[in-house]
């Protein structure tokens, strides 16, 4: 390709504005609106991986964007009337499509790059651990946008009509959400099967820190797209119906050769990072190298408070804290580990603490390790919070509410103070049997830990 002839096209051609308004799309939906990517230990400028899938999660939105706008580019020699004037040139009808195409994929491709950059420069200033798992994430993204171009382009010139572009853009965004919608973690009952949803160009929203795509699927997605991107500059150069035909061969074959190479299991499709899932310790206390950054805040609470839970558990004491690395489905049961003490850095009560906070926080989890998950998508019911504050409270001597939860201090003190009471005023044999069968109902998650406290009537 002339870059010459390249760079009169950037300049005349709406190929930069369309890169521009995709990047502002973008920034808009990230900064504009609220949503999980700013929350918790899975925003999106907290780790690299993190970052890469909810950027390619917008895919949902932006791919269907491109497609329409690719559409678009493809009318302009039949709205300019020089179609057969064009196509009467000595030039090569490819050198025609290949500036064209090139121009496009070229912005579009900017434009998710920077995007990707911006939030990799947040990344840098935040994360302690660095690696390059990320970057297939990303570079499929970039693959996936380009060849939505290219699709849109050719779609458009071999169909010239003014609805062409609104119904390619209305029609990727119903296979991009029908495929999304089968995609995400934990769906009960797929619409499609889980190789046919990796054909989407999107990715489930980031749930876990630790998961990340599985190798086969960056290899079967990359097949898929680099067909859909052959078709697509296939039917930018096709003149005939005959040859436009056979431009479909390309995007037939990728899909077919893709489906054979992705996984069909959704547990082979988003996998733990095994190098990230990796336990960094200082003395008892354990996290991921993901979360290494938290293990100094970590580790002088935590060895105050593995001290304290010997004093009131004696030889059922965990004996050390270790981060929770297990996957469950939303709204599962937590991780249980009778010898340590797990933490999850979704939730708030951990992740917000610190100092005394911290320690009082880490006692509940050892003396009552909570069933129900506490995160920015699970609230934990209230019996549950209420009965690790008077765990924690009995350990400590007073009763105090737990921060960083969805429920407030008045409603766990409303619930906890009748409780701590009556706990308080009996003799210290019957607080600590009453003690020892709330942690044992806790700790098996059968029973009701905050009934054991209460002497076996739920307040």
């Amino acid at each position: 390709m002339n870059t010459r002839v390249l760079r009169i096209e950037l300049r005349r051609s709406v190929a930069p504005w369309s890169g521009a308004f995709l990047l502002a799309a973008a920034l808009a939906f990230l900064y504009l609106l609220p949503g999980l990517w700013w929350n918790g230990s899975v925003r999106w400028t907290a780790q690299w991986t993190s970052m890469a899938m909810w950027t390619r999660s917008l895919l949902v939105l932006l791919w269907p964007l491109v497609v329409g706008l690719g559409a678009l580019q493809g009318l302009r020699d039949h709205r300019s009337g020089m179609t057969e004037l064009l196509a009467s040139t000595a030039r090569p009808a490819r050198h025609r499509a290949a500036t064209l195409a090139g121009a496009t994929a070229l912005t579009t491709a900017s434009a998710f790059a920077l995007l990707v950059i911006l939030g990799a420069v947040q990344v840098l200033a935040e994360a302690e651990y660095a690696h390059l798992g990320w970057l297939p994430i990303s570079l499929v993204g970039v693959l996936s946008l380009v060849a939505g171009a290219l699709l849109g382009m050719g779609v458009g010139r071999a169909l010239p009509s003014a609805l062409t572009p609104p119904v390619m853009a209305v029609g990727a965004f119903v296979l991009t959400n029908v495929l999304r919608a089968a995609n995400e973690p934990a769906v009960p009952e797929a619409a499609v099967s889980n190789r046919l949803s990796l054909l989407s160009p999107s990715v489930a929203q980031v749930r876990d820190v630790l998961l990340t795509l599985a190798p086969s699927v960056h290899v079967g997605q990359t097949v898929w797209l680099l067909g859909v991107s052959a078709t697509g500059f296939a039917l930018l150069v096709a003149a005939s119906p005959r040859t436009r035909l056979l431009a479909l061969s390309p995007v037939l074959a990728g899909a077919a050769i893709a489906l054979l190479v992705l996984p069909s299991d959704p547990r082979r499709t988003y996998v733990v990072d095994e190098a990230a899932a990796a336990m960094v310790c200082e003395g008892p206390v354990c996290v991921t190298r993901t979360h290494q950054a938290r293990l100094a805040d970590l580790a002088g609470p935590g060895g105050k408070a593995m001290r304290q839970l010997r004093d009131a558990l004696g030889t059922r004491a965990p004996v050390s804290i270790r981060e929770s690395t297990a996957l469950r489905a939303l709204g599962d049961r937590t991780e249980r580990a009778g010898k340590s003490v797990l933490v999850d850095f979704d939730d708030g009560m951990i992740a917000t603490a610190k100092g005394e906070d911290l320690t009082r926080a880490l006692i509940a989890q050892g003396m009552a390790p909570n069933c129900y998950p506490r995160s920015d998508r699970e609230g934990g019911p209230a019996l549950e919070l209420a009965t690790q504050s008077i765990a924690a409270g009995w350990v400590l001597g007073d009763l105090q509410p737990l921060g960083g939860t969805a429920h407030s201090a008045r409603d766990q003190l409303a619930l906890a103070e009748p409780v701590w009471k009556k706990l308080t005023a009996l003799p210290r044999a019957e607080q600590l049997a009453r003690i020892n069968a709330m942690h044992a109902a806790a700790l098996s998650c059968k029973g009701d830990a905050f009934s054991e406290l209460s002497g076996g009537a739920t307040q």
